[in-house]
């Protein structure tokens, strides 16, 4: 029977929180290693004036099974408040909602055939098995293909420059495959409702229990702990485990060690990795987000979202996120996030909270003339430079191992999600299809100790 290793996570987001109690459940000795002082990463809350809630907009659709499945874990399951959404766009300088059947069949920026091609991609998508013949299309042709030239150029084009920017060009099919599978997913039979839920208080809570879970299974939290460099213990021994070197100088070894991080940064901090682990990992192309939160005095629409195809409007999209949680959680306020994804270079990194808020503020104002300045109770700005992977050609067959030739490195991200987009569900599907391989893993490395008479 083998023994229990001694595990080290760095990173205490979503998916090192779920490998360390999957890990612990089996019997390991795991240590969770966080950067930040709390755990949580992307999906983590911070306090909006006197108001915590999640740094990021998130939703949890009815198809969401592993987050689900986790959250009952959580004992917070049952406490889901599932909500029909409504859809709106913004077109042309005008609010238009697209929300049901009727109202796209009335959607004015495209014609009635083009409307049929748009809805019959979506339907041909949802029903696609083989998404890795996707990855060898250019996701503009395949648009083009099924929804046609018009309906690409009104509709996908500005979606796409919204989430991917200039990238856009990079990406394959497998892209918006993967969106409309999922929120084709969220929607019911019959009238085709969006149900989208929350859990009261959001990740903040559900963080919370899911700390209190972790150290009740033997879970070591480390918090404020950022990795400045990962090394063999001694050389290349094969058992002589890892090292990882904190940058306030303290190291600590384990058996194993799962890096969480984005995969040039595990580049970065390993220089024993070889050549082509290196060149794989940095070969990974990441896009970058802005998101402002926005505590408001009222509400704007009753859109959860609202789609942008205007150019002229600084951000992503407006997620109006009291139009699914209940505005008591606010205090009676609504809660707006304007999203901007970005390449990871892009000058509004360097931007001031101040010149951000002047910029979407001034924009959001156009597109909701009653809105004043004085309706604005506070904003705050969120910027992570590598906020999701592109999905370019051929992204699959590209990819950086799981397991790396430093014996007991392993190095796990959202880069490895290649059959669906980053979000909450399929970080956890991540990191529970990866326990069975990096258990096998640590028994090989094991057994080859037990032969060295070590």
């Amino acid at each position: 029977m083998p023994q229990p290793q001694s595990w080290g996570i760095v990173g205490g987001g979503i998916l090192g929180m779920t490998l360390a109690l999957r890990l612990a459940q089996q019997g390991q000795k795991v240590t969770l290693y966080e950067s930040a002082p709390e755990l949580g990463g992307l999906a983590s809350a911070w306090q909006l004036g006197d108001i915590l809630w999640d740094r990021h907009y998130h939703v949890t659709l009815l198809s969401d099974s592993h987050l689900r499945s986790l959250l009952s874990e959580l004992t917070l399951e049952q406490e889901i408040k599932w909500v029909e959404t409504k859809t709106g766009f913004f077109t042309g300088g005008k609010m238009v909602s697209m929300s049901n059947s009727m109202e796209f069949l009335k959607f004015p920026p495209i014609g009635l055939i083009d409307k049929f091609r748009l809805g019959a991609t979506i339907v041909h998508a949802s029903r696609i098995q083989d998404w890795q013949a996707l990855e060898q299309i250019s996701v503009v042709d395949w648009l083009r293909k099924w929804s046609g030239k018009n309906t690409t150029e009104k509709i996908w084009l500005p979606l796409l420059r919204a989430k991917l920017g200039a990238n856009y060009t990079k990406a394959s099919a497998a892209f918006i495959w993967a969106i409309i599978t999922r929120m084709y997913a969220a929607r019911r039979s019959g009238m085709k409702k969006e149900m989208f839920g929350y859990v009261p208080g959001g990740y903040g809570r559900i963080f919370s229990r899911m700390q209190e879970v972790l150290q009740r299974a033997g879970v070591t939290i480390q918090l404020g702990c950022r990795a400045a460099a990962i090394h063999a213990a001694t050389g290349n021994s094969t058992t002589a485990g890892v090292t990882v070197k904190f940058v306030d100088g303290t190291e600590s070894t384990h058996d194993q060690i799962v890096f969480t991080g984005p995969a040039a940064t595990a580049a970065d901090l390993c220089s024993e990795l070889s050549p082509e682990e290196t060149r794989l990992l940095r070969g990974v192309e990441y896009q970058g987000i802005v998101c402002a939160s926005l505590l408001l005095k009222r509400s704007l629409s009753p859109y959860y979202v609202t789609n942008i195809t205007d150019t002229w409007v600084p951000f992503t999209a407006v997620i109006e996120m009291t139009a699914l949680v209940n505005p008591k959680e606010f205090g009676g306020r609504t809660l707006v996030y304007l999203p901007k994804y970005v390449a990871i270079d892009d000058p509004l990194f360097e931007a001031t909270d101040a010149e951000i808020q002047a910029s979407f503020f001034t924009a959001l104002k156009k597109m909701h003339p009653t809105l004043t300045g004085d309706d604005l109770l506070t904003f705050k700005v969120s910027r992570v430079r590598k906020v999701f992977v592109i999905p370019t050609l051929n992204y699959s067959k590209n990819l950086p191992p799981i397991s790396m030739s430093v014996k007991g490195l392993h190095v796990l991200n959202s880069a490895h999600i290649v059959n669906g987009t980053l979000n909450v569900n399929e970080t956890v599907q991540l990191a529970e299809r990866a326990i069975p391989e990096l258990l096998a893993k640590s028994s090989l490395r094991e057994e080859q100790a037990q032969h060295a008479g070590v």
